[in-house]
């Protein structure tokens, strides 16, 4: 059956310059390219299930601007169901520095995204978060929730609730208040782990691939990881697949034209 998801996030335009090394405090880097790409952690990740396969709900605030159509361009594009409130405040827009290596610093200005406050969820399977909307929003995500609940715990903050899957980098992982129930834990270039109550369950690594812009490799991983588990695939499939879809997306320039599909995952496992 396929899989129901509903996210509740962010929608953000990303502002990209591409430079050959990240500047340091107080120097230009000059010769660099630019390009506005639809982004936010939460589109990013509904469109990453969406290319996975799975039926996807997104949930969001934008601005009444000309920047909330761009930045919708991907989920439309993917054939997300959109649920929208719109906000007085400008659509969301992070600005994205990536280097040659795929290194990226990233600041974002949340804009619309902070007004993100009352909602109906839709019938699902998984209610999927992250922490670029409010406290509030995640808490009524979570308790409107009757499935799996699912929180991508960045950026990092300190948040209650008890969620079914947390996926958190080490950084990450150090402002949780809870850490009970499944933790996938993203390594970097070392892969990841799945920790049950802080029991190894799984390890998995990536594929070696050129990397080009890191940017929502950790949100194909997390997309990835929650689609196949609830797909049915084991633990150890499931990470596997996320690895493989974290190793894709970081192959390829901007956020959301880097998700890969349930074909390009199948075939990297593949090959």
């Amino acid at each position: 059956m396929t899989p129901r998801i509903v996210v509740v996030g962010s929608v953000n335009l990303d502002l990209v310059a591409r430079v050959e090394r990240l500047p340091s405090p107080g120097e230009t880097v000059g010769d660099a390219t630019f390009a506005r790409v639809p982004g936010g952690k939460g589109a990013n990740q509904a469109v990453a299930c969406a290319r996975l396969g799975a039926e996807t709900t997104m949930i969001a605030s934008v601005g009444r601007d000309a920047m909330a159509d761009e930045a919708l361009a991907g989920l439309r594009g993917a054939g997300v169901e959109l649920a929208l409130g719109e906000s007085d405040e400008p659509t969301g827009v992070a600005l994205i520095q990536v280097d040659a290596a795929g290194e990226t610093t990233i600041a974002v200005a949340p804009g619309a995204n902070g007004t993100l406050e009352t909602f109906e969820l839709p019938a699902h399977d998984a209610v999927l978060c992250q922490l670029e909307i409010p406290d509030a929003a995640v808490l009524a995500a979570w308790e409107g929730c009757t499935g799996l609940f699912c929180l991508n715990a960045a950026p990092a903050r300190p948040i209650t609730v008890d969620a079914d899957l947390t996926v958190v980098n080490t950084h990450e992982l150090e402002a949780l208040t809870r850490r009970d129930g499944l933790v996938a834990l993203t390594l970097g270039a070392e892969g990841a782990v799945l920790l049950d109550d802080g029991e190894e369950m799984a390890r998995a690594k990536p594929h070696a691939v050129e990397a080009v812009d890191g940017t929502a490799a950790g949100d194909a991983f997390t997309a990835c990881l929650l689609v196949s588990l609830l797909e049915g695939r084991s633990e150890e499939e499931a990470l596997t697949r996320a690895c493989a879809a974290g190793a894709l997306a970081a192959s390829k320039f901007g956020a959301q034209p880097s998700l890969p599909t349930a074909a390009e995952v199948d075939a990297i496992l593949a090959g």
